[in-house]
Parts: structure tokens; sequence; C-alpha cells
């Protein structure tokens, strides 16, 4: 298990990344979509730091329409090998929020810890090995001798 990246929550993701990058020097790594709640995601980094934040903006309708004081944490993520095997291991143990689900490349699921903050596991998403690639085998000629 490993310490991957903080979330939180911002009301406004322009003037945030603006504060992180202008004012904490941190960098864009990368944005997305967030299929499931239509939020958007902005991954930032320090020059010489190796955790992530992660800023998450929610749109004013939906699931989490409404920002209260102290939503500003969002989430912690930690990498685990497997997210359906973790919590088989740990039934009892965890209140699952959202059930395992693939995105991309990862299997993630949400977790909360005994006060209620979220915690998200990622681990590879199985079935998505490399393919490798198949050469066919050449066919062998005889070279006929003169």
């Amino acid at each position: 298990m490993g310490f991957r990246y903080t979330g939180i929550r911002v009301r406004d993701l322009p003037r945030s990344i603006d504060f992180y990058t202008r004012v904490l020097g941190m960098r864009v790594v990368f944005r997305f979509n967030i299929k499931e709640t239509g939020g958007k995601i902005a991954i930032l980094k320090s020059p010489r730091g190796s955790q992530r934040l992660e800023l998450n903006w929610y749109p004013p309708k939906g699931r989490y329409r409404r920002f209260r004081n102290g939503d500003e944490l969002d989430h912690l993520a930690f990498s685990v090998p497997d997210v359906d095997g973790f919590l088989r291991a740990h039934r009892g143990r965890v209140r699952i929020v959202m059930k395992p689900f693939d995105e991309g490349g990862d299997r993630l699921a949400y977790v909360t810890d005994p006060d209620g903050a979220w915690i998200e596991l990622m681990s590879p998403r199985k079935g998505r090995r490399k393919k490798r690639l198949r050469v066919p085998a050449t066919r062998r000629t005889r070279s006929s001798a003169g």
C-alpha cells in the first residue's frame, strides 16, 4: 500500500489553479472531466516534490451541489495491489461509499475512515495488460544450390 495524493474540493477551479501555480509554484500535470459527477479535476505537482495535489470541482447540481465549510478535503488516495481483494480482506472494517469501478487503466473504490473522510483505493485495472505484438513466423525458404 502507498499514499498517492490528496484531493481537495474547490469552489472555483481556475481561481484555485491560479493560486497553486502562481503563489505556490506548482504546475498542472494534467486535467480531465469526471464522467460520474460531471465535475472537473486538475492534478498539480511541485517541481521538487513527489506528492500530487488533486483539485476537484463539482457542478452546482447533482450529488455534490452544495459546498459547505469543511468540504475542502475531498479525499485521500492510496495504492493497493488489488482493490477488490482489499475490500474482501477488510470486509466489516471499512464502509464502502462508492463500489469498485474501472476508470481508464485503474480500478477504483471509495471507503471512509472512522470519522467519515473519503479514501480512494486504486489498483491497476485487471485485464489491461499490455498486449504483446505477435510477429508471424516467417517462412523458411530453401535456397537451390546451382
